[in-house]
């Protein structure tokens, strides 16, 4: 933003709007619902999810994602932050774990257990 705006950028708090302009409605708006929905749909969670584990998957199916549910899941997190969180301190209360974003969506977050096989080199004898 500094380089498209300049240092004012960051101290310009006289503004009338919200927005200084495109490249700050596209940066500030636009680039975080278009990567996260992608994070979803390429690698099934976001880099949070996948240090832990973590996959978001379509709930009847367990495969990946449409693009339609991705949509759905990061709008429905509107509708579960709304009223005090509640939507998101569901998924403490859930049987599936599932907050209203994913019941909305028809997704559920699954753990990756799966694990990959370590081969090891044969021990080699230097003492000859």
């Amino acid at each position: 933003m500094t380089l498209i705006y300049g240092d004012d950028y960051w101290f310009n708090f006289s503004t009338d709007g919200v927005m200084l302009g495109f490249w700050d409605f596209i940066l500030s708006n636009v680039a975080p619902i278009v990567g996260t929905i992608w994070f979803w749909l390429r690698f099934m969670g976001t880099p949070g999810k996948m240090i832990l584990n973590l996959k978001v998957v379509d709930a009847d199916s367990g495969e990946k994602l449409s693009l339609g549910q991705a949509i759905g899941r990061y709008l429905g997190y509107i509708v579960a932050f709304l009223p005090l969180c509640l939507g998101i301190i569901w998924v403490g209360i859930d049987k599936r774990k599932q907050g209203w974003h994913d019941k909305l969506a028809g997704t559920v977050v699954v753990r990756n257990r799966a694990t990959d096989s370590v081969n090891f080199k044969q021990n080699i004898d230097h003492s000859a």
